[in-house]
């Protein structure tokens, strides 16, 4: 697990989608801790788990910089796509790793946090005003959208469109790309499936009695994920239209030479 931790990886991913889950650690008393995790996207399309990582108290942004640090120190140079929940400081972190990183906040997150808040009888009603903000064809079309939906929802629910000016600058990126581009790097799924794989193994043993021993039950799920990987070559062949758009995109940054 040390070495698997410690590896070196690659100078450059396509993304990089990062989330924590909160397990149960004894330590004096049972108390909930976060527990990172990144995914990387290679240039090849390849699906990486980076590393796992035992924090302190709630997640937060300060955390996280120790996490993207590490990282870097194993040699990623550069992120084309940092895509997560939209905690807040976390666009500052990454900016301070990768400068030249585009920070993307996931959609369905936000589209579930605005479901959080808002009575279950308008929730069709505000699906159908909420698509065309994160379907539209530029940011201008979906600054409009959400102008469209502040004006009717703003007075019965303004935390709702708190929520979404908030997150405003962190969500629209996607939109500003080819749309292979926005399709795989506009929700943090990717983790998340992971996270429920995480979230299974830690469930059946209720709580662990330290951060190592938590560390070692996710690794081990780790390391048993695909293994006849068949879902790793799924995602390679799903991420291969993108990877064309990203080598166009971002010339000056992608390896030349190499057809994709």
């Amino acid at each position: 697990m040390t070495d698997w931790s410690h590896r070196p990886l690659d100078e450059i991913y396509a993304a990089v989608f990062i989330d924590a889950i909160i397990v149960k650690v004894r330590d004096g008393q049972v108390a909930n801790r976060p527990f990172y995790a990144a995914i990387g996207v290679t240039l090849d399309g390849e699906k990486d788990i980076l590393g796992l990582w035992a924090g302190a108290g709630g997640e937060g942004a300060k955390f996280w910089m120790s996490v993207l640090t590490d990282l870097r120190n194993r040699g990623v140079k550069d992120v084309f796509f940092l895509v997560c929940d939209g905690l807040k400081g976390l666009p500052e972190v990454v900016t301070n790793v990768w400068p030249q990183a585009v920070v993307q906040t996931c959609v369905i997150h936000l589209i579930r946090n605005t479901f959080r808040l808002t009575s279950r009888k308008y929730w069709d009603e505000l699906k159908r005003d909420i698509k065309p903000i994160y379907t539209a064809v530029n940011a201008d079309a979906a600054r409009a959208a959400f102008d469209d939906l502040a004006d009717k929802w703003g007075g019965r629910y303004p935390a709702v469109v708190r929520l979404w000016d908030n997150a405003w600058t962190e969500f629209i990126p996607f939109l500003d790309y080819d749309l292979k581009i926005g399709k795989v790097i506009c929700s943090t799924n990717a983790i998340e499936s992971l996270n429920a794989r995480y979230r299974r193994a830690v469930k059946a043993r209720g709580h662990f009695p330290n951060e190592q021993a938590a560390l070692k039950c996710l690794y081990l799920v780790t390391r048993s994920l695909d293994p006849t990987r068949a879902g790793r070559t799924r995602w390679t062949m799903r991420w291969k239209p993108a990877l064309n758009a990203f080598a166009i995109t971002f010339s000056d940054r992608f390896p030349a030479a190499e057809t994709y």
